[in-house]
Protein backbone atom coordinates (compact mmCIF):
# COMPACT_ATOMS: atom_id res chain seq x y z
CA UNK A 1 0.00 0.00 0.00
CA UNK A 2 1.25 3.46 -0.99
CA UNK A 3 2.29 5.56 1.84
CA UNK A 4 0.65 8.97 1.71
CA UNK A 5 3.69 11.34 2.51
CA UNK A 6 2.46 15.31 3.08
CA UNK A 7 5.40 18.28 3.36
CA UNK A 8 4.65 19.96 6.25
CA UNK A 9 5.27 23.86 7.17
CA UNK A 10 5.33 25.37 10.13
CA UNK A 11 2.95 28.67 10.74
CA UNK A 12 4.04 31.50 12.65
CA UNK A 13 1.74 34.28 14.40
CA UNK A 14 0.51 35.91 11.16
CA UNK A 15 -2.09 38.46 9.93
CA UNK A 16 -3.81 38.14 7.02
CA UNK A 17 -6.03 42.06 5.85
CA UNK A 18 -8.66 43.51 3.80
CA UNK A 19 -8.24 46.53 1.72
CA UNK A 20 -10.00 48.21 4.21
CA UNK A 21 -7.84 47.95 6.87
CA UNK A 22 -4.72 48.32 4.62
CA UNK A 23 -5.78 51.79 3.48
CA UNK A 24 -6.69 52.74 7.64
CA UNK A 25 -2.97 51.27 8.24
CA UNK A 26 -0.59 51.58 5.70
CA UNK A 27 -2.02 55.03 4.26
CA UNK A 28 -4.33 55.48 1.23
CA UNK A 29 -3.67 53.70 -1.96
CA UNK A 30 -1.08 51.73 -0.04
CA UNK A 31 -0.92 48.02 -1.69
CA UNK A 32 1.26 45.01 0.19
CA UNK A 33 4.76 44.19 -1.46
CA UNK A 34 6.03 40.77 -1.86
CA UNK A 35 8.67 39.59 0.32
CA UNK A 36 8.69 36.02 -0.92
CA UNK A 37 5.83 33.44 -2.14
CA UNK A 38 4.71 30.68 0.51
CA UNK A 39 3.64 27.27 -0.13
CA UNK A 40 0.12 28.11 -1.80
CA UNK A 41 -0.15 29.33 -5.23
CA UNK A 42 -0.68 33.37 -5.25
CA UNK A 43 0.02 33.75 -1.76
CA UNK A 44 2.87 35.45 0.05
CA UNK A 45 4.66 36.64 2.86
CA UNK A 46 4.68 40.55 2.27
CA UNK A 47 7.55 42.87 3.51
CA UNK A 48 4.72 45.12 5.56
CA UNK A 49 4.15 43.96 9.39
CA UNK A 50 2.09 45.52 12.01
CA UNK A 51 1.77 45.19 15.64
CA UNK A 52 -1.10 43.60 17.44
CA UNK A 53 -1.96 44.60 20.73
CA UNK A 54 -4.19 43.02 23.62
CA UNK A 55 -5.16 43.13 26.89
CA UNK A 56 -2.11 41.82 28.67
CA UNK A 57 0.72 41.83 26.04
CA UNK A 58 2.07 42.70 22.59
CA UNK A 59 3.87 41.91 19.48
CA UNK A 60 5.38 44.53 17.59
CA UNK A 61 6.02 42.59 13.87
CA UNK A 62 3.28 40.45 12.73
CA UNK A 63 3.86 39.37 8.94
CA UNK A 64 1.33 40.07 6.53
CA UNK A 65 0.36 37.53 4.77
CA UNK A 66 -1.04 38.21 0.79
CA UNK A 67 -3.24 38.95 -1.19
CA UNK A 68 -5.61 41.21 0.71
CA UNK A 69 -8.80 39.06 2.38
CA UNK A 70 -12.46 40.18 2.33
CA UNK A 71 -12.02 40.19 6.36
CA UNK A 72 -8.81 40.94 8.70
CA UNK A 73 -7.85 37.59 10.83
CA UNK A 74 -4.83 37.02 12.96
CA UNK A 75 -3.77 33.48 13.39
CA UNK A 76 -1.99 33.32 16.17
CA UNK A 77 -0.57 29.87 18.50
CA UNK A 78 -2.32 29.15 22.24
CA UNK A 79 1.37 30.64 24.05
CA UNK A 80 0.69 33.38 21.87
CA UNK A 81 -2.77 34.08 22.80
CA UNK A 82 -1.72 34.11 26.40
CA UNK A 83 0.65 36.38 25.91
CA UNK A 84 -1.67 38.51 24.41
CA UNK A 85 -3.81 38.34 27.22
CA UNK A 86 -7.30 36.71 24.61
CA UNK A 87 -8.80 33.33 24.33
CA UNK A 88 -9.30 33.04 20.83
CA UNK A 89 -11.32 29.76 19.24
CA UNK A 90 -9.06 26.70 17.61
CA UNK A 91 -11.21 27.22 14.18
CA UNK A 92 -10.71 26.31 10.06
CA UNK A 93 -8.87 29.82 8.69
CA UNK A 94 -11.87 32.01 7.08
CA UNK A 95 -14.30 31.22 10.29
CA UNK A 96 -14.07 34.29 12.28
CA UNK A 97 -17.57 34.29 13.65
CA UNK A 98 -17.53 35.16 17.06
CA UNK A 99 -13.63 34.67 17.39
CA UNK A 100 -11.06 37.22 19.64
CA UNK A 101 -11.07 40.40 19.36
CA UNK A 102 -6.96 42.84 18.46
CA UNK A 103 -5.85 46.34 17.83
CA UNK A 104 -4.11 46.24 15.07
CA UNK A 105 -1.56 49.21 14.79
CA UNK A 106 0.61 50.35 11.57
CA UNK A 107 2.76 53.43 10.26
CA UNK A 108 -0.45 55.04 9.62
CA UNK A 109 -3.00 54.30 11.35
CA UNK A 110 -4.84 51.70 14.52
CA UNK A 111 -8.05 50.08 14.23
CA UNK A 112 -9.72 47.29 16.53
CA UNK A 113 -11.79 44.35 15.11
CA UNK A 114 -14.10 42.93 17.35
CA UNK A 115 -13.40 39.75 15.96
CA UNK A 116 -10.70 38.07 13.82
CA UNK A 117 -8.20 36.52 16.15
CA UNK A 118 -8.21 32.49 15.95
CA UNK A 119 -5.50 29.43 16.79
CA UNK A 120 -5.58 28.19 13.22
CA UNK A 121 -6.94 24.00 13.10
CA UNK A 122 -4.21 21.94 12.13
CA UNK A 123 -5.34 20.99 8.48
CA UNK A 124 -3.77 19.91 4.75
CA UNK A 125 -4.28 21.47 1.69
CA UNK A 126 -4.74 18.94 -0.74
CA UNK A 127 -4.99 19.63 -5.12
CA UNK A 128 -7.85 17.77 -6.15
CA UNK A 129 -5.61 15.49 -8.24
CA UNK A 130 -3.97 14.42 -4.68
CA UNK A 131 -7.25 14.26 -2.67
CA UNK A 132 -8.93 11.99 -5.40
CA UNK A 133 -5.87 9.57 -5.62
CA UNK A 134 -5.80 9.24 -2.10
CA UNK A 135 -9.73 8.76 -1.69
CA UNK A 136 -10.03 12.19 0.64
CA UNK A 137 -13.03 14.49 1.33
CA UNK A 138 -12.88 18.26 1.38
CA UNK A 139 -13.44 18.86 5.42
CA UNK A 140 -12.46 15.02 6.43
CA UNK A 141 -10.98 14.59 9.66
CA UNK A 142 -7.42 12.39 9.32
CA UNK A 143 -4.87 11.22 11.48
CA UNK A 144 -1.41 11.88 10.56
CA UNK A 145 1.90 10.82 11.82
CA UNK A 146 5.11 12.30 12.45
CA UNK A 147 8.51 9.87 12.78
CA UNK A 148 11.85 11.24 15.13
CA UNK A 149 12.90 11.68 18.08
CA UNK A 150 9.12 12.80 19.18
CA UNK A 151 6.86 11.20 17.11
CA UNK A 152 3.24 12.08 17.49
CA UNK A 153 0.52 11.63 15.71
CA UNK A 154 -2.09 14.10 15.37
CA UNK A 155 -6.13 13.81 15.23
CA UNK A 156 -8.61 15.90 13.55
CA UNK A 157 -6.69 17.07 11.16
CA UNK A 158 -9.01 19.06 8.34
CA UNK A 159 -8.22 18.10 4.81
CA UNK A 160 -9.25 21.32 2.33
CA UNK A 161 -9.16 20.19 -0.98
CA UNK A 162 -9.30 22.83 -4.09
CA UNK A 163 -7.74 22.97 -7.34
CA UNK A 164 -5.84 26.14 -6.59
CA UNK A 165 -3.75 24.47 -3.94
CA UNK A 166 -0.65 22.47 -3.09
CA UNK A 167 -0.04 19.74 -1.27
CA UNK A 168 0.95 20.57 1.97
CA UNK A 169 0.10 20.51 5.95
CA UNK A 170 -0.07 23.51 8.16
CA UNK A 171 0.72 22.85 12.12
CA UNK A 172 1.44 26.19 14.19
CA UNK A 173 4.72 26.95 16.17
CA UNK A 174 3.38 25.63 19.24
CA UNK A 175 2.79 21.96 17.87
CA UNK A 176 5.67 21.94 15.95
CA UNK A 177 7.85 23.05 18.93
CA UNK A 178 5.86 20.37 21.06
CA UNK A 179 6.82 17.32 18.68
CA UNK A 180 10.19 18.55 17.30
CA UNK A 181 8.42 19.03 13.78
CA UNK A 182 10.59 21.74 11.13
CA UNK A 183 9.79 23.19 8.12
CA UNK A 184 10.53 20.47 5.33
CA UNK A 185 9.54 17.63 7.52
CA UNK A 186 6.77 14.77 5.98
CA UNK A 187 4.43 13.40 7.79
CA UNK A 188 2.48 10.56 6.98
CA UNK A 189 -1.06 10.33 6.60
CA UNK A 190 -2.76 6.77 8.51
CA UNK A 191 -6.27 7.19 8.15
Amino acid sequence: MEQKMVPVGVSARHIHLSAEHVAILFGEGSELTEAKPLSQPGQYAANETVAVIGPKGSFPKVRILGPVRKATQLEVSRTDAFALGINPPVRESGNIQGSAGITIKGPAGEVTIEEGVIVAARHIHFHTSDAEKWGIADKQHLKVRFQGERGVVFEQVIARVSPDFALDMHIDTDEANAAGIKNGDTAEIIE
